[in-house]
């Protein structure tokens, strides 16, 4: 068994603007037990299922306002009731230290590592944002070239090789079929599927996506659970399941590196390892920008917040509510319209 997490591998991606002041060992003094109370969380989830960093993305919808976590690009991020109950242990420890950022930044890690990928260092001292906007989710979308991928990924300041590399995590990612439906049967409007899709492979994921609610499928058919260079062998043999994927071992920009981490899962875990530190360092919030959030789900607003009330979305003060669909009817059944007949207020 293993844990499964495609998206929150890029979610660094989406940090806000400041300059990174991060450090090893952030928590040495301030909460010594950190990592270790994360990693016991992120080992615990991952024996029982088969998953610029502000954490924004965790931040819930409310009834006015729309957030990160239900963009379409995100749709397939899980796992947000791990870093919940990390908050939770954290607030215990050490109130108001740790960021749900960080949080994010090492469960991430860990689960890199329990998913038998590299194990390595991570800089923290993030910082929470303040503001969480669909509108700023912008992710590689699964038919862009890869010419355009560099140019997105280079605006971050990274580069060609970390970009392969950061998508080698696809190796234990998953994607809802409506991400690669049109590559199994009418391929840009030719009623075919796509020629660099291994038929048998086509065949597969057809089956898959032949049930209702837009299935999902793991991105690598060999070692989905595993976090090695197996990502690259299938591309190799047109067996990627993202068009952007299978673009990677074609185009002659990123050929030659899918070939090398295709051959050497040493090379591909140290290049990894290295992106992954890289991407978790840029536009940043550090310093006194920003804030630590009490509940990773909710900005903190006036008084803070119990830590029996983290990782419920609910605020006790009075802000825009999250989504939760329980909370109206509740408040209906408070104010009964007459002590005669009870049932009032229930329908």
């Amino acid at each position: 068994m293993g844990t499964k997490f495609s998206v929150l591998l890029l979610l660094f991606i989406l940090f806000p603007l400041a300059l990174a002041q991060l450090k090893v060992g952030f928590y040495n003094s301030t909460c010594p037990r950190a990592e270790s109370i994360i990693g016991q969380i992120v080992a615990k989830r991952f024996n029982t299922t088969a998953s610029g960093c502000d954490a924004s993305i965790l931040i819930d919808s409310t009834n006015t306002t729309e957030s990160e976590k239900d963009a379409g690009a995100n749709q397939t991020v899980r796992e947000f009731e791990l870093i919940d109950e990390a908050k939770v242990a954290l607030e215990k420890e050490c109130p108001s230290t740790v960021s749900c950022a960080d949080i994010i930044t090492l469960a991430t890690r860990d689960a890199v590592a329990l998913s038998k990928g590299p194990f390595y260092a991570v800089p923290t001292g993030r910082r929470d944002g303040l503001v969480s906007n669909p509108d700023e989710v912008f992710l590689p979308g699964p038919t862009i070239s890869v010419s355009d991928a560099i140019n997105v990924f280079a605006a971050k300041k990274l580069t060609v090789n970390n970009m392969v590399a950061l998508l080698g995590g696809h190796t234990v990612g998953v994607a809802h079929c409506s991400f690669f439906e049109d590559r199994l049967s009418n391929f840009q409007g030719t009623n075919a599927p796509d020629p660099t899709m291994d038929p048998a492979l086509v065949a597969e994921l057809k089956r898959i996506c032949s049930g209702n609610n837009d299935p999902t499928a793991f991105l690598d058919q060999g070692t989905p659970f595993v976090l090695d260079n197996q990502f690259y062998n299938q591309t190799l043999f047109k067996r990627g399941v993202m068009q952007i994927d299978q673009r990677l071992a074609s185009d002659k920009s990123t050929s030659g590196i899918v070939s090398g981490f295709a051959s050497n899962n040493a090379a591909f875990r140290l290049r990894f390892a290295e992106a992954m530190v890289k991407m978790g360092s840029i536009e940043v919030l550090v310093g006194n920008n920003g804030q630590i959030r009490q509940n990773c789900r909710v900005v903190n607003q006036g008084k803070p917040l119990s830590s029996g009330n983290l990782g419920q979305g609910k605020p006790k003060k009075p802000v825009d509510q999250p989504k939760p669909k329980k909370q109206k009817s509740k408040t209906k059944r408070q104010k009964p319209k007459s002590k005669k007949n009870p049932k009032n207020g229930k329908k």
